[in-house]
């Protein structure tokens, strides 16, 4: 019952034109910002260590620039419930997808680096670039409320995604590799592991972060390319993803290399438009101190 109403309910507000919800997303900031005050603390010290060559002018610039794209990444989020594969199309491109297509073609599968950058959810929409004998993977982490996940990915799945969900990545491509299916598999890494979960530290931002390896781990094993999308906001509701290759040839680098390349990556990425990093998530809780 709770779902079906949810449901209806995002897909009511889904509907709603982007001219008018773009409206709403401004009404939205101020509440979030200056009533509610979501995660400012959060924000705010996460920001001020990441640049701490910035002022504090610049830096409450950044802030308000990331709450306004904030408002517009989730409302836009919720279009995906709607939103038709030929509007995706003209809003979501990507770049150097010949590039990407020949090494599918050639029978290669691709593991895809990504970021909690710009809005990732249209990334989904990838499938409507691609053949249809390849599959388009994200890995994701399951939401503690399930009928959230559920609509979440369904929203993921209407432009022909597959999601698989974080535990069971190994056994998915490994079931991949067996049957011979060419896949392009998101992996978005830049998630904070657990503490007990730390095993290596990279530089990111002023800091020294711990990460998760896992994505490397399984690129190696399992011989795919190695590739980071870059994506970039062109104007309200237009994106451009270009995809890059990290390294050519990823077993010939030393352990924890190409981890280090995609947060480099990513933060060539960030430092360009900090305001479409996800910075309310406490993504420096168990990083070292950051760099004088």
């Amino acid at each position: 019952m709770t779902y079906h109403l949810l449901s209806f309910l995002l897909k009511l507000l889904s509907s709603i034109p982007f001219s008018v919800l773009y409206v709403l997303s401004d009404g939205l900031f101020y509440v979030i910002y200056y009533v509610v005050r979501y995660r400012r603390p959060v924000v705010r010290r996460n920001l001020t260590e990441s640049f701490p060559e910035k002022s504090e002018q610049e830096i409450i610039r950044i802030e308000k620039g990331f709450y306004h794209y904030f408002t517009d990444q989730v409302l836009e989020s919720i279009k995906m419930a709607t939103i038709s594969p030929k509007e995706m199309r003209k809003r979501m491109k990507f770049v150097n997808l010949d590039a990407v297509s020949a090494v599918l073609h050639g029978g290669q599968s691709i593991a895809l680096y990504m970021g909690h950058y710009g809005n990732w959810e249209w990334v989904s929409s990838l499938p409507l670039h691609l053949e249809n004998n390849v599959d388009a993977v994200q890995i994701y982490h399951q939401l503690r409320n399930e009928n959230m996940d559920r609509l979440i990915l369904r929203n993921r799945g209407r432009m022909g995604a597959i999601s698989v969900e974080m535990r069971k990545t190994a056994r998915y491509i490994t079931d991949m590799v067996s049957a011979h299916r060419v896949s392009i598999v998101g992996f978005i890494a830049d998630q904070s592991p657990k503490k007990r979960e730390v095993r290596h530290f990279v530089p990111f931002l002023h800091h020294s972060v711990p990460v998760l390896t896992g994505t490397e781990k399984i690129i190696k094993h399992y011989g795919l390319e190695a590739w980071f999308l870059n994506l970039r906001r062109v104007k309200r509701g237009y994106y451009e993803a270009e995809f890059v290759q990290l390294h050519e040839d990823p077993t010939s680098l030393p352990d924890f290399q190409l981890t280090a390349l995609y947060y480099q990556m990513l933060e060539q990425m960030i430092e360009a438009c900090p305001e479409l990093y996800l910075w309310t998530h406490k993504r420096f809780k168990h990083a070292v101190k950051p760099e004088a």
